[in-house]
C-alpha cells in the first residue's frame, strides 16, 4: 500500500454555512476517492476523533484522497446541531464536492452518528462504490436507530463493531445485519468498547483487509 502525508485544510460550501475540511491527497492513480464522517457532535466527535482518523488512515494506505469534515456546529463548522437531518445533507456536499473534485467513485466510511447519518446520504449516491459502517448505532437510552433504507441498498456494506458495545448490542446488530442485502460483512471485534479503545488497529485491519477483496477496479 502507498501512503500520502500532504494534507489540505478547506471549507466547504454547506447548505447551513461553510463546513470545516481536511483532505488527505491521494496518488495521482487513485482508484477511488473517500470520505469519512465522525461520531455525534453533541459528545465531543469531530473529525479529529480517533477511529475517523485511523479509518482516514486506512483507506489513504490505497492511495485514496480522503476527505473528513466537521457537522455543522462542530469545530469550525457553521450553524447548529439539527439532531442528524441537517448533518446528512452536510454529507451530501461533502460527497458532492469529492465527485466535482476528482470524478471518482467514493468509498464511503462513517463512525457512530457518521454511519447513523452519512448512510442516508451515501446508499442512494450513484457516486459510491462501497459502504464501511464503523460502532453503528442501533439503540441508545431505549431509542432504536430506524434503518429500513438499508434493505434496498445493494452495494457492499462491512459493519465492523466491538464485542462490547453498548448502543450496538451484538444479537441487535447481528439481526440488522441479517435484514440487509447482499454484498455485506459483519466484523465483531471481542472485547472492544465503542470507541475500539486498545482495538483501533483490528478495526482499521478489517477496512484494510475488506476493501481489496470488495472495491471495483481496485
Amino acid at each position: 500500500m502507498t501512503q500520502s502525508s500532504s494534507i489540505q485544510s478547506l471549507f466547504l460550501k454547506g447548505p447551513a454555512g461553510r463546513l470545516e475540511a481536511l483532505l488527505n491527497q491521494g496518488a495521482p492513480a487513485a482508484t477511488h476517492a473517500a470520505l469519512v464522517c465522525h461520531p455525534h457532535p453533541l459528545f465531543g466527535g469531530t473529525m479529529h476523533n480517533k477511529v475517523v482518523f485511523h479509518a482516514m488512515k486506512a483507506l489513504s494506505g490505497f492511495g485514496f484522497p480522503v476527505l473528513r469534515f466537521n457537522f455543522r456546529g462542530a469545530g469550525l463548522s457553521e450553524g447548529k446541531h439539527d439532531e442528524g437531518r441537517g448533518e446528512v445533507e452536510d454529507a451530501k456536499t461533502a460527497l458532492r464536492w469529492l465527485e466535482e473534485r476528482f470524478h471518482l467513485p467514493v468509498v464511503f466510511a462513517g463512525f457512530s452518528f457518521g454511519a447513523a447519518t452519512g448512510l442516508r446520504a451515501a446508499c442512494p449516491d450513484p457516486h459510491v462504490d462501497a459502504l464501511i459502517a464503523l460502532g453503528m448505532p442501533v439503540r441508545v437510552d431505549d431509542r432504536s436507530y430506524g434503518y429500513k433504507f438499508l434493505s434496498e441498498c445493494t452495494k457492499p456494506k462491512l459493519l465492523v463493531s466491538g464485542g462490547h458495545y453498548q448502543f450496538g448490542p451484538r444479537h441487535e446488530l447481528g439481526q440488522l445485519a441479517a435484514r440487509v442485502p447482499e454484498p455485506k460483512k459483519l466484523v465483531i471485534i471481542e472485547d472492544a468498547d465503542h470507541f475500539f479503545s486498545g482495538h483501533l488497529a483490528e478495526m482499521r485491519r478489517a477496512i484494510e483487509e475488506w476493501v481489496p477483496k470488495t472495491v471495483s477496479s481496485f
